[in-house]
């Protein structure tokens, strides 16, 4: 069975421990930063009592902003991604959001395509973002609310 829940503070570990093994985005003061935002939510995709997959996602005034996506390495190319952003889309569009954001580097492909699939556009490039001096695209996707 798969779930989807609320990650808390207490999960830091797990967090940090997932992200040393797929993307290497944040330091553990980092996820507990991330933990102390206004507005942030941490959701995990759970299947068999584990944590295969993490979204860090802020509401700023009407729109959602995507600080961190990732599914564990074995679990990918297998729908479990394609599921958190689902729910994630939904939730904002319940939430009334107008549109949701994020940004990815340029050299990673998959990335890219996966967002492309939920219809998030190139809106802008932040060059030599990264620290491997890659540039960050900003994609966008346009909700629906009702």
């Amino acid at each position: 069975m798969i779930s989807i829940k609320q990650i808390n503070e207490k999960d830091i570990d797990l967090c940090y421990e997932l992200d040393s093994n797929t993307i290497s985005l944040w330091s553990k003061k980092q996820w507990a930063n991330e933990f102390k935002k206004e507005g942030t939510k941490i959701f995990g995709i759970i299947t068999r009592n584990l944590v295969i997959g993490i979204c860090v996602f802020q509401v700023v005034l009407d729109e959602g902003q995507i600080n961190y996506f990732v599914v564990s390495k074995r679990f990918r190319k297998k729908g479990f991604g394609s599921y958190l952003m689902s729910n994630l889309i939904k939730k904002c569009e319940k939430l009334n959001l107008n549109k949701l954001l994020l940004e990815v580097s340029q050299s990673n492909v998959i990335a890219e395509r996966f967002y492309s699939r939920f219809d998030f556009s190139t809106v802008g490039i932040r060059k030599n973002y990264y620290k491997d001096g890659s540039h960050a695209l900003l994609k966008e996707k346009k909700l629906t609310t009702k």
